[in-house]
């Protein structure tokens, strides 16, 4: 799974020698689980020498795409907000110190933010990841924010683990996340938690657009529906996210 990881994460192709680097593993040991997991379906090796993904994924990911029922309970919600807010709407969850995005409606504007579903998000820098953050318990988020290789992606990113910390306990008064161009210029964006009663299931839900269009002033006008659509989600997971705190 270290090894896929490593492959996925990549921007580009991957060849041998900078897997082991990344890998930890020693040559030998590297070179056997590769060919495995080529064998398998699970990594393609490219005639080039270098390895990507293998097609075999797809259909897990499929699969797990059809049976994922937090993403179907949760899609009647996202496109309610869409509607009301006529911005890009997006549902991600929590994995480590990024943000996954499982679910987004786009926005029905002539010019529109790309992102992609699967894709991850630092946490610190993002409207749903300190959403999601603001979740979880003291203990869980010291574990997260320690682990967190903080990196300035423009002018206004979080660089510190201070800087979130005070940031998540403004998020947890008021309810809501912003992302005032802290992953990328341009992009302003207002989020919500969602979690379940023990808080071992942190997620988010954001409007998202860009700055041009979505000044601050409409972010705030637009943060109490995010909230109620948090919310409403986690209502309607009922039992399965836990009755809400």
């Amino acid at each position: 799974m270290s090894v896929l990881d490593i492959v996925a994460s990549a921007e580009e192709p991957m060849r041998f020698t900078a897997i082991l680097a990344l890998s930890n593993q020693p040559r030998g040991t590297l070179h056997r689980q590769l060919t495995n997991l080529v064998e398998e379906g699970l990594l393609s090796l490219n005639r080039d020498h270098t390895y990507t993904l293998g097609l075999r994924l797809l259909k897990f990911a499929a699969k797990a795409w059809a049976g994922n029922q937090f993403r179907a309970i949760a899609e009647p919600h996202l496109r309610l907000l869409h509607e009301r807010t006529g911005e890009t709407v997006h549902l991600g969850v929590l994995r480590g110190t990024e943000v996954i995005y499982l679910d987004k409606v786009e926005s029905r504007q002539a010019v529109r933010m790309y992102s992609q579903i699967g894709n991850a998000s630092p946490v610190y820098c993002t409207g749903v990841g300190k959403a999601a953050l603001s979740a979880m318990d003291d203990h869980a988020l010291t574990g997260v924010i320690d682990a967190i290789q903080f990196r300035r992606f423009t002018e206004h990113t979080l660089v510190t683990a201070d800087q979130l910390r005070a940031e998540i306990g403004e998020i947890r008064r008021s309810g809501n996340a912003y992302d005032r161009e802290e992953h990328e210029l341009g992009i302003r964006c207002v989020a919500a938690p969602l979690f379940s009663a023990d808080r071992t299931f942190v997620a988010g839900v954001s409007v998202t657009g860009p700055a041009y269009r979505v000044s601050m002033e409409a972010l705030q006008s637009w943060a109490q529906l995010v909230r109620e659509t948090a919310g409403a989600i986690m209502d309607d997971m009922g039992p399965r996210l836990g009755p809400r705190p």
